[in-house]
């Protein structure tokens, strides 16, 4: 292994693990606090070019929850997406939460202490952590603007500032106010990855093992817009539309589908890119992941 090649493997922290995935998921997370969010949505591809099918249940974030802890248990080899961030900021300012003594040190002791001060919250949300007295400081809720967020559209972490490279429109995770604000849906992440931690690891959290599951956090608009959608318009809610777009990442048509809502083809869209994206050395080593990047503020998949 020449000099790059050790470069690109410390980044990715896989030393060079074979990436024979034979399953790959998306799902469209969601972060009301009910029981079933209507947001949540899981699509299933298999190597080969058959279209993704949409796992068409009222999940609730439990039943998704059991159902990785299910495919870890099998050993499944799949690549799984989720559709949230798995932490905040802290390249930024050197913490999460600056000025809180709590504050943790790195992504897993920050998704046990979301968890812990959630413990009651019913559903897996975390309404109590955003209103603890010291976190509510840094987020910007409706009618509630905590005085640590700063002016303008809040703090980012590093691969967001990729994202934004790539035209994409990220929303910083401090903020909980609009239709399309993430820092819900990482929130209630958050409280499924500190429970998953030992059954099934996040890249690049952990080193890429060489058998088993592997989430990765994505963002569903980066698969639209690479197919071909044009900036401002990153939803597919027709047949034909989707099939456009799954044909631009070699998929097959996809199998009419009972309704055509955004979460539904995200999560298909998204399923049928990672089928191509996991076979593309550069996306597990991008230049900008650090190792103190990859143990505190995770990174995107697909982000270079």
């Amino acid at each position: 292994m020449g000099p790059r090649e050790e470069a690109a493997a410390d980044r990715r922290g896989d030393g060079g693990a074979a990436l024979n995935f034979t399953d790959f998921i998306a799902i469209d997370w969601s972060g009301q606090a009910v029981e079933r969010p209507k947001g949540l949505a899981v699509a299933h591809a298999r190597a080969g070019t058959s279209a993704p099918e949409l796992v068409d249940r009222r999940w609730s974030r439990q039943d998704i929850l059991e159902w990785l802890e299910q495919l870890a248990a099998a050993g499944t080899r799949a690549l799984i997406g989720l559709d949230l961030s798995p932490a905040f900021p802290f390249q930024d300012e050197g913490a999460y939460f600056p000025a809180w003594d709590m504050s943790p040190p790195d992504g897993p002791a920050l998704w046990k202490l979301v968890d812990d001060l959630s413990v009651g919250d019913p559903h897996l949300a975390a309404t109590s952590f955003v209103g603890h007295p010291h976190a509510r400081r840094h987020f910007r809720q409706r009618g509630d603007c905590g005085d640590l967020f700063p002016p303008g559209r809040g703090r980012f972490r590093v691969c967001e500032h990729g994202q934004e490279a790539m035209r994409l429109s990220p929303y910083s995770c401090f903020n909980l106010v609009g239709a399309s604000q993430v820092g819900k849906s990482s929130l209630t992440g958050m409280r499924v990855l500190h429970r998953l931690r030992g059954k099934l690891g996040l890249w690049p959290f952990v080193p890429t093992p060489s058998s088993g599951p592997l989430l990765v956090e994505i963002y569903t608009s980066l698969p639209a817009r690479l197919a071909g959608m044009r900036k401002g318009i990153s939803k597919i809610r027709d047949a034909q539309t989707l099939d456009v777009m799954l044909a631009a990442f070699g998929s097959r048509p996809h199998a009419t589908l009972p309704r055509y809502d955004d979460h539904a083809t995200d999560a298909i869209l998204s399923a049928a890119w990672l089928r191509v994206a996991a076979s593309q050395p550069e996306l597990w080593a991008p230049t900008g992941l650090t190792p103190h990047l990859a143990r505190t503020e995770g990174w995107t998949f697909g982000v270079p």
